[in-house]
């Protein structure tokens, strides 16, 4: 058996395997999976009771069809008071992904590392640059917006990702820091805020930017309902974006792309959300128990979380491939292991939060597996190398190929011509400024009349692309400039070459535009907090 399921998550690169699959393997007779402390569900919803009517209402709900996605969206948006217009609804949040890459994502994409595998891999599948900022250690994992914005500009990158609380450190950023740093970028393509877990958040009242993304062109935020609900297994999410941008997703998703589990849930939720408001605020009480209990382990590292899960780095010598399969086969308990994370390495293990009942039997396992008498540690070996060693050597490589020399290099250059490089930058917390958006380019120079008979073609009426981070010249009248040539129409970006520093983002309405459009106005929610406080009281 032992075997069986080891070779289960040797097998499994990107992931864990499926808790089916362990089931399957398991071979204890019972049928009963092991104590889940890897995939972060909310363990107190749904309730016993919305369980049992989802029993009853089994045969229906998987005979028949589902509504369409509108109309379970709609009925979303009523419960968090968000404007349809502004949301586009997926069959998870790797659907949603996948389609913001393919549809929004155009050349780059920068993203701190570690983070959800999705957001590194769904980009590279499809041939995109991705440009990984590493979160050190040394910080507790902690991102620094302004480096990550200085990394952004010298990078050249056109997509900004980030987590908000992260996965699987569980760090967070304050609601104003994260504004301040989208309209520091807003000359990008696109700048994503994936709030999957910020339900589970308590460090501010409001901590969502849902309604700041809803007036830029350039915003997308995502929601995932899976994570918040405990029901992984459903399969749905959500974004906000403005109207444009939400509804360039939503044109190309299937129209039964929600099934009908996730409509009976959706429509269910009018009349718990007292229940999932008091769930949020056990998994809150939790996380804190359960992180006062393993940081007393010797050894065992806890970094801050605001998600419903800890990350932790083993004591010196203990390796986290072995700790998982020991405690796995030993005690029936399921752990994450997060050497497969680029950025992280095996040291180190995503815990989910659980009821205390669970956490006893956790802490008695990692003190039985850990420092067992006779046992020693489970592999000797202290971690050596980097701050972002993933402590595999294929992902090393993939981050050395996909950065090119990386920080060291960035840094070396930007000394070298006397600018502040990574190497100078100030520490997280001493106020260091977050680069402005890359101001518009200068207005194009008037056409002159040439002396020739021959008609010649209108000039193109585009914005002059500006050399960042050089000051803008003042244009210089000409005596007779050659117009240029038009580009084709219908085109949706250009075809070729990076987009030029200070372009605005495609495809998106200005502020005022939004404000302006009809039918913005959000439906009164009964009983259901709104998206961006959602389950804050209790």
């Amino acid at each position: 058996m032992s075997g069986n399921v080891t070779s289960l998550f040797r097998s499994t690169a990107a992931h864990s395997p499926s808790m089916a699959a362990l089931t399957r393997e398991g071979g204890d007779g019972s049928g009963a999976g092991p104590v889940d402390f890897c995939i972060p569900c909310n363990p107190y919803f749904p309730t016993p009771a919305m369980f049992d009517e989802m029993a009853v209402r089994l045969r229906d709900i998987i005979t028949y069809y589902p509504s369409s996605a509108d109309t379970i969206t709609a009925e979303l948006c009523s419960l968090l008071q968000l404007p349809p217009q502004c949301v586009a609804m997926g069959n998870g949040s790797t659907e949603l992904i996948t389609w913001i890459d393919h549809l929004l994502v155009r050349e780059s994409l920068a993203v701190p590392v570690p983070t959800f595998g999705r957001w590194t891999d769904q980009p590279m599948e499809t041939g995109k640059r991705v440009d990984m900022f590493p979160l050190q250690e040394s910080g507790g994992f902690a991102l620094d917006l302004a480096r990550y914005a200085e990394f952004i500009r010298a990078r050249g990158t056109r997509v900004a990702v980030i987590c908000n609380p992260n996965n699987p450190d569980g760090g967070y950023l304050h609601k104003q820091a994260l504004v301040q740093f989208m309209d520091a970028m807003a000359d990008l393509d696109l700048v994503v805020v994936d709030e999957s877990f910020l339900e589970f958040a308590d460090a501010e009242a409001e901590p969502s930017v849902v309604q700041e993304a809803m007036l830029r062109p350039n915003v997308v935020v995502l929601r995932s309902l899976g994570k918040n609900f405990g029901l992984h297994g459903i399969r749905f999410g959500y974004l906000v974006a403005n109207p444009a941008l939400a509804g360039k997703v939503r044109a190309m998703l299937p129209k039964w792309n929600l099934n009908s589990f996730a409509e009976h849930v959706v429509f269910m939720l009018r009349d718990h959300g007292a229940e999932y408001a008091r769930s949020l605020h056990q998994v809150r009480r939790d996380r804190l128990e359960m992180a006062g209990q393993l940081s007393a382990l010797p050894g065992l590292t806890v970094y801050p979380s605001q998600g419903n899960f800890l990350f932790v780095r083993l004591p010196v010598g203990a390796e986290g491939t072995v700790v998982r399969d020991r405690m796995l086969t030993e005690h029936r308990v399921l752990v994450r292991e997060c050497g497969n994370k680029i950025g992280s390495s095996s040291r180190f293990l995503r815990l989910v939060v659980r009821p205390q009942t669970d956490v006893h039997r956790l802490v008695s396992g990692l003190e039985q597996v850990l420092y067992g008498t006779g046992r020693g540690a489970a592999v000797p070996g202290p971690a050596t190398g980097t701050g972002y060693s993933s402590g595999t050597a294929a992902i090393d490589r993939l981050m050395s190929q996909t950065n090119g020399a990386g920080m060291r290099a960035l840094a070396a250059q930007t000394a070298g011509a006397g600018a502040p490089g990574f190497a100078d930058a100030p520490a997280a917390g001493t106020g260091m400024p977050l680069p402005a958006a890359v101001p518009p380019p200068a207005p194009p120079l008037p056409q002159v009349p040439q002396p020739a008979p021959v008609p010649q073609p209108a000039p193109y009426p585009g914005p002059v692309p500006v050399p960042h981070p050089a000051p803008v010249p003042q244009p210089m009248p000409a005596p007779a400039p050659m117009p240029v040539p038009a580009p084709a129409a219908a085109a949706v970006y250009p075809p070729a070459g990076p987009t030029p520093p200070g372009v605005p983002a495609h495809g998106g309405l200005t502020a005022a535009q939004v404000r302006g459009t009809n039918g913005l106005e959000s439906v009164p929610a009964t009983g259901w907090p709104n998206a961006a406080g959602m389950g804050r009281a209790g």
